[in-house]
């Protein structure tokens, strides 16, 4: 398995993202209606990830974009996960850990504070994997925050992992990055 730093346009990270796509319309009747240009992937204001096997057949997916404060209440210093994504068949390989690790290694080397995510109640695999990885609820922000099914957690990227970096603490309820097939 290897990493490669691609484009969001990329003909693999499009196919990928037509599979998630898909797989939100199974879950919750819809796809991701959250905004997305492709240029917010562009280092150094972000990164889209793609793990592919030997063979270079693309298994996963993920991308981090920098925002900061706003309306929609993301806070200076954030880096939102988007498209994490694991194919059918490569999932239970931890491969969904792996880019996210990447991806939190790469925005802290960009200088974001906080690595921050969205999801929904009906991924429980996706919010498995961020809990389990150090993420804790945050305040709900993005296009989903006025949503029930909506949760949102972030990570502080100081290495201390206690605090989620926004200045207020780990006490927030979180909007709808998805982790789809997470370990």
């Amino acid at each position: 398995m290897h990493i490669r730093t691609v484009g969001y346009g990329h003909p693999d990270a499009v196919a990928l993202d037509r599979e998630v796509q898909a797989e939100y319309v199974e879950r919750y009747g819809e796809g991701d209606t959250t905004p997305v240009d492709a240029a917010q992937f562009d280092p150094p204001h972000g990164i889209y990830l793609i793990v592919y096997d030997p063979d270079g057949t693309p298994l996963a997916s993920g991308g981090w974009r920098g925002r900061d404060s706003g309306e929609e209440g993301y806070a200076d210093g954030d880096a939102e996960v988007k498209r994490m994504f694991v194919v059918r068949a490569a999932r239970g390989r931890g491969l969904a850990r792996l880019v996210l690790a990447a991806l939190e290694d790469s925005a802290r080397a960009a200088g974001r504070r906080r690595m921050i995510m969205e999801t929904g109640t009906r991924q429980p695999e996706a919010i498995g994997l961020y809990t389990s990885s150090g993420y804790t609820p945050v305040p709900k922000f993005g296009v989903y925050r006025f949503d029930e099914g909506s949760r949102c957690f972030g990570k502080a990227l100081s290495g201390d992992g206690g605090d989620t970096g926004d200045g207020r603490g780990a006490d927030r309820d979180p909007g709808r990055t998805r982790a789809v097939g997470a370990p």
